[in-house]
């Protein structure tokens, strides 16, 4: 049979630890047999960004704007530990941050639904997508530990040498502070990525925040979305039969928990990260997650929603045999070459993906899974398969 040829490369990020072994054996076994695989290569691994010093993230990144859609292996954000394991020059940031940042963009998690992983949650019957605006928040903080009796302002000094002051509190003793950042045209960036996928995947959008509380902050999330929803994006909704719905973060968990599933819920960095893995854990597992990055110019980076699967890793260093879950990573790999597809008018190549995602999901219908979906199964009798047995059962359906 004549393998299929990609016009377009895809940008190719490897990663690290197990997810690295996974990587390798899916497409020896599930791609490249059937596709001449086009890609532009950059290896992310933790020892090749220290040799560049991360030089080939800021390359990969820039690949991605280039050709506009990649994938990307999961890798090793690390911490003290990690600096004396790899024997780093720096404590290297995150690779994702650094993407996502370049990129612009925003990060979409939706559960992958299989019959016999049944949600915690009953009545969720379709996947629930998290779009999480990946910029500022918490996670640009700046902190301090108030040691004693004195107040604590927010001053903004003006180009020409304004001050405008806001007291935060007045302490009578110790106590902490914590000072938060966001900006305009990043949020703006967010309603445009969320709404152009939302008609992208034709679902309904929700949005929420805390605006009755935060009357400034929250609330200028709130009113960019509904100026730029309503200016640019309420016509195609209606076109497309799908609505934008605001309400506030409280009322919109206490909606997700009584819904049906089937739409995106866009939310502020924090409540993204918070919820993205309670939508992941109530569905069944993190490693039945995909996720993508999609930036407002058309960008598109797919990845697992997981991270290295270090305790495996070791355990496949000393010969011996590990079950790890690499649905995550086939996902992320068909979501790439689905959209290279579509933006390539590449039929054949859209077509391989929806294959591949349909003998992934057969496999484990089938009662043919890895542990950690056999402890949590429905399914009766179910057949645990190590991490080559189950990509290999899977190359089997998909012949």
């Amino acid at each position: 049979m004549a393998k299929i040829k990609m016009t377009t490369p895809i940008v190719e990020m490897d990663g690290d630890e197990m997810t690295r072994i996974l990587w390798k054996m899916i497409k020896e076994e599930l791609l490249e047999p059937y596709i001449e695989l086009n890609t532009e290569y950059y290896d992310l691994g933790l020892e090749h960004r220290n040799e560049t010093n991360d030089q080939v993230t800021i390359d990969a990144a820039n690949a991605t704007k280039k050709y506009k859609v990649a994938v990307k292996c999961a890798t090793i954000t690390p911490n003290a530990a990690r600096m004396t394991e790899y024997d780093l020059k720096e404590m290297w940031k995150s690779p994702n941050g650094t993407i996502r940042a370049i990129l612009d963009g925003t990060v979409f998690r939706a559960p992958i639904v299989v019959k016999g992983i049944e949600p915690c949650v009953k009545n969720w019957e379709k996947p629930i997508t998290i779009a999480r605006h990946a910029y500022g928040d918490v996670y640009k903080n700046t902190e301090m530990k108030i040691p004693g009796p004195g107040k604590v302002e927010l001053v903004y000094t003006a180009e020409d040498g304004t001050e405008t002051r806001e007291l935060v509190h007045n302490y009578a003793g110790p106590g902490v502070a914590q000072g938060m950042h966001n900006l305009c045209g990043s949020i703006e960036s967010f309603a445009r990525s969320c709404f152009n996928y939302a008609l992208d995947t034709k679902q309904d959008l929700w949005f929420a925040t805390k605006d009755t509380i935060s009357k400034k902050y929250d609330h200028t999330f709130k009113d960019i979305f509904q100026e730029i929803f309503d200016k640019d994006y309420a016509e195609k909704f209606k076109e497309a039969g799908i609505t934008y719905f605001y309400t506030l973060i409280d009322d919109a968990v206490a909606r997700v928990m009584k819904s049906e599933g089937g739409y995106i819920w866009a939310c502020k960095n924090y409540d993204g990260d918070v919820m993205s893995d309670m939508v992941s854990s109530a569905f069944g597992s993190l490693a039945m997650m995909t996720s993508v990055l999609v930036s407002p110019d058309g960008n598109y980076e797919y990845e697992a929603a997981h991270g290295t699967v270090q305790r495996h890793y070791y355990k496949h260093l000393k010969g011996e045999e590990t079950s790890t879950n690499s649905v995550a990573t086939i996902f992320a790999w068909t979501g790439a070459l689905r959209k290279r597809g579509e933006m390539d008018g590449n039929s054949e190549l859209t077509a391989f993906a929806d294959k591949l995602e349909k003998a992934t999901i057969d496999t484990i219908e089938e009662g043919k899974m890895t542990k950690d979906l056999a402890l949590i199964t429905t399914l009766e009798n179910p057949t645990v398969l190590n991490s080559e047995g189950f990509i290999k059962a899977i190359a089997e359906k998909l012949k």
